[in-house]
């Protein structure tokens, strides 16, 4: 009898084990979904699209990109989470939701690090300091010694309370002991335009978003709060380097599925994704953006989102933010 039941778990296990490698072989074999948890035109939406077009191209199969928003990345991420982990449904997560989002919103449905499969981190996009281009500041020290001096006239945007623009903004205020006025705003897009017209006089969020407003001259560029120079502004320092050591803050891509994906299937999605991001063309046009490729491992993208997630709880619990 012992044998016998030996015998069937050895078999049960030999035919799940080929029918992943033929799911992976096959994969995919019908459309998949791409779930954004944010609105379409923002900077996740627009690389989702673009990611998707290259795996479609390659894959042979639709990967449609579809927006699950609200909660700050929470309900799209939830949907994810519930999915069968086989593949046709993945996430382009903005990683803001699975590192401070633990802190802001304690009673969270998933668990980032224990209720996905990581794929690989692709870009990276850091905050921009920037300022409206008649504020008479060109550096960050200036910057601060303008908020010190003219505390009535400076405000500085933010994209809700609680939000990764907003930590980074208290974090720049706390460490140079200079109160800021935090204005919250629903979006990018709203922020940015009150910041070019002057009613807010600046904001640090992603070089994504804010990059060709610097192009085209209508924000004027302090800083960037990257670990160093970027490649594409050798001249623009970074927020570190002028008085703040370690100062790092931006806003980073990942490529995520529901918790069990076959690994097979994770290292097809992981080769073409990273072969994507890596071409020169796609290097170009996300440094034109604002954007640099970071193509990690699926361990080292959990690591990372690790780290991150404790840094924010301390720093969130240390300042009692609430979320809006």
């Amino acid at each position: 009898m012992r044998l016998f039941t030996l015998s069937r778990i050895v078999t049960a296990a030999a035919a799940i084990f080929c029918a992943q490698a033929v799911m992976a072989q096959t994969y995919p074999a019908k459309p998949v979904k791409v779930v954004v948890a944010f609105s379409a035109g923002g900077a996740t939406d627009s690389f989702a699209r673009q990611l998707a077009t290259h795996l479609q191209g390659v894959m042979g199969q639709p990967f449609i990109v579809e927006n699950k928003v609200g909660a700050n990345g929470n309900i799209g991420s939830d949907f994810v989470a519930k999915a069968a982990p086989d593949g046709y449904t993945l996430l382009l997560q903005d990683l803001g939701t699975f590192t401070s989002g633990p802190a802001l919103y304690p009673n969270l449905p998933f668990d980032p690090l224990k209720d996905f499969t990581p794929i690989t981190l692709l870009i990276g996009s850091p905050y921009a300091l920037a300022v409206t281009p008649s504020l008479p500041v060109n550096s960050v020290p200036e910057l601060i010694s303008y908020a010190k001096a003219n505390p009535k006239l400076f405000n500085y945007a933010i994209l809700g309370n609680g939000s990764a623009s907003h930590l980074a903004g208290l974090e720049l205020s706390t460490r140079a002991n200079v109160p800021f006025t935090f204005v919250a705003y629903k979006g990018g897009a709203p922020a940015l335009t009150d910041v070019v017209a002057g009613q807010a006089q600046a904001l640090s969020i992603a070089m994504l978003s804010t990059y060709p407003f610097v192009k085209s001259g209508k924000l004027k560029l302090v800083g960037v709060m990257s670990k160093e120079r970027l490649s594409f502004l050798p001249d623009v320092p970074t927020v570190a380097e002028s008085g703040f050591p370690g100062f790092v803050a931006g806003q980073w891509q990942a490529l995520y599925a529901p918790k069990g994906l076959p690994k097979d299937i994770v290292e097809k999605l992981r080769a073409e994704s990273v072969r994507f991001v890596n071409s020169p063309e796609m290097k170009k046009r996300l440094a034109d953006q604002g954007a640099v490729v970071i193509a990690s491992t699926p361990d080292e993208l959990a690591k990372f989102v690790a780290e991150e997630k404790v840094k924010f709880a301390k720093f969130v619990k240390d300042h009692n933010i609430k979320a809006d």
